[in-house]
């Protein structure tokens, strides 16, 4: 079998979780004997093309007075790209592309018609303009490649699905790793989410990463249940003695949050059982880890509350840097408001790291040996930290039945389910 897919990034270049089950996945599919042609916006020459192939779009070439390309360019849509909207990201200031000036702009038009245009794979200030010229890129990739399925990750991707689609009709699986209102609350971009329910009715099937995320494109999208399967994402295994050789250089305790500082992820809850826990317990350090648009306002609060003497924000992490951190926790947090999976708690599980994890979260269907909050609840939180800061015997428990549990999380099994959905939309 072999998979025509769409991904906006690759390790080692990620600005998050989604890159990382992306990586996961195409290694897992290999063992499966799935060939995986992964068509990227921007490829680097550094990536891991073991159990992959890498399409760089940006030497995709194509005529630019092919009729069917004009045709579909007339069917694009536009969008008002703003910085809630951008999907596992450590979101970047940027200005919005307004519809109406640039749908007339003649050159955002050609631009996206070049001949050739070069891909920056980020999510900045041209964003729109890269999904639109990666849409068209799927279409001609899709009429000279050969393959089975064709398989999107996140609304990005969604129009080169259906491009790729409607050139070849081979069949669709749509990935949905995080959805509109995951990012935002009930404060959704209806463009965005016109986007999405779009992708997810042209596609054959519909793979969720959790059952939280299924009833959302259930109930939220009105998507017909029997095409929408859930398949949790893995973690990958890592070396002992990467990790081994780190040594701590503080006496206290070392409490982690590691994501985007952003809404999704709660980070004010975090910082506001660190203020209980310290009012109790000093021998205790926090450290906030990532980037995003809530970091000045992190800062401030930390700054506001007296408590900056123990708290420290590293900034993006990613690669070793990661495990790295991970190997100097004591506890790892992560209070999502709204979380479809969450790999990162695997990550640190994996590492010996108990975890505490919000209800809230696809991640928490699945682990047992894991300490589980409702986001919104502080009190529970710094009780359920300054137990596994304070109680060897608990954090013990924890670390060793954790990584057992998260062991038997792989990937080669979360491909397999992916293989069989595969399978259900080729029949």
């Amino acid at each position: 079998m072999r998979i025509l897919m769409f991904g906006w990034e690759f390790p080692p270049h990620i600005s998050g979780g989604l890159g990382t089950a992306c990586f996961g996945l195409t290694k897992g599919l290999a063992k499966h004997g799935v060939d995986v042609l992964f068509v990227v916006p921007r490829a680097y020459g550094d990536e891991d093309e073991q159990a992959v192939r890498l399409v760089n779009a940006s030497d995709v070439m194509f005529d630019l007075e092919d009729k069917e390309y004009k045709e579909f360019w007339s069917r694009v849509k536009y969008m008002e790209i703003g910085s809630n909207i951008i999907p596992y990201v450590a979101p970047e200031d940027f200005e919005k592309v307004v519809e109406k000036n640039k749908k007339s702009g003649q050159e955002f038009t050609s631009n996206v018609f070049s001949r050739r245009y070069q891909f920056s794979g980020k999510y900045g200030t041209n964003l729109m303009e890269e999904v639109a010229r990666y849409a068209l890129i799927a279409s001609a990739v899709a009429q000279k490649e050969d393959y089975d399925i064709i398989h999107a990750h996140d609304w990005l991707t969604y129009p080169a699905g259906i491009a790729a689609k409607k050139a070849s009709g081979k069949p669709l699986v749509v990935h949905i790793h995080a959805t509109e209102f995951d990012r935002t609350g009930e404060d959704y971009n209806e463009i965005v989410y016109g986007i999405e329910k779009e992708g997810m009715e042209a596609a054959d099937m519909v793979i969720a990463v959790s059952n939280l995320t299924r009833n959302t494109v259930i109930n939220r999208y009105g998507i017909n249940p029997d095409k929408v399967v859930t398949v949790y994402n893995a973690v990958e295994p890592v070396k002992s003695k990467e990790t081994q050789a780190i040594k701590k250089n503080v006496k206290e305790k070392v409490v982690t949050f590691l994501g985007r500082i952003t809404y999704q992820k709660g980070p004010e809850y975090f910082i506001e059982a660190a203020y209980k826990i310290l009012q109790k317990d000093p021998n205790i350090r926090f450290v906030m880890a990532g980037s995003g648009d809530l970091l000045h306002k992190m800062i401030e609060r930390v700054a506001a509350l007296k408590i900056a003497d123990k708290f420290h924000f590293t900034g993006f992490l990613k690669g070793d840097d990661v495990n790295h951190m991970f190997a100097l926790s004591d506890v790892f947090v992560m209070p999502s408001v709204s979380e479809p999976f969450g790999i990162v708690p695997l990550e640190a599980m994996r590492i010996n790291v108990p975890v505490v994890i919000s209800k809230q979260s696809g991640v928490s269907e699945i682990l047992k040996h894991a300490l589980k909050i409702d986001f919104w609840d502080v009190d529970a939180m710094a009780d359920s930290i300054y137990g596994l800061c304070n109680y060897d015997a608990l954090s013990e428990t924890f670390k060793k039945y954790g990584k057992e549990e998260v062991e038997n999380l792989k990937w080669e099994n979360a491909a397999f389910n992916v293989k069989m959905v595969y399978e259900t939309a080729f029949r």
